[in-house]
């Protein structure tokens, strides 16, 4: 009982953490984008868009993380999938926008 607690929490604790690191990235992206339309900075939009890419990797590798917490409590075979396809997407989706993050996507 203590164990699962311990798991529940945890899992819990890691998506919160995922979410805000991806509001944070958002944030940083909204405060350079007007810095750079206001002139204050000279970002471009490849190293906004990078930064802001990276922090939603990180945050994807968080929720992957909880949702793997969370599947040991009660694994049903139902649960197993659901948390298969999670992950899956969210490969594919870390892959993309790790290519975003090297310049392989880099369209202007």
């Amino acid at each position: 009982m203590l164990f699962e607690t311990i798991i529940g929490i945890a899992g819990t604790v890691l998506g919160l953490f995922g979410a805000l690191f991806i509001i944070y990235g958002a944030a940083i992206a909204i405060v350079e984008l007007l810095a750079k339309e206001t002139r204050i900075r000279t970002w471009g939009y490849p190293e906004i868009r990078g930064t802001f890419t990276t922090r939603i990797l990180i945050g994807l590798e968080f929720f992957v993380a909880a949702d793997l917490l969370k599947t040991i409590l009660a694994p049903t075979f139902e649960d197993l999938i659901i948390l298969g396809s999670l992950v899956a997407i969210r490969t594919v989706v870390s892959y993309f926008l790790g290519m975003e993050v090297r310049g392989a996507g880099d369209v202007r």
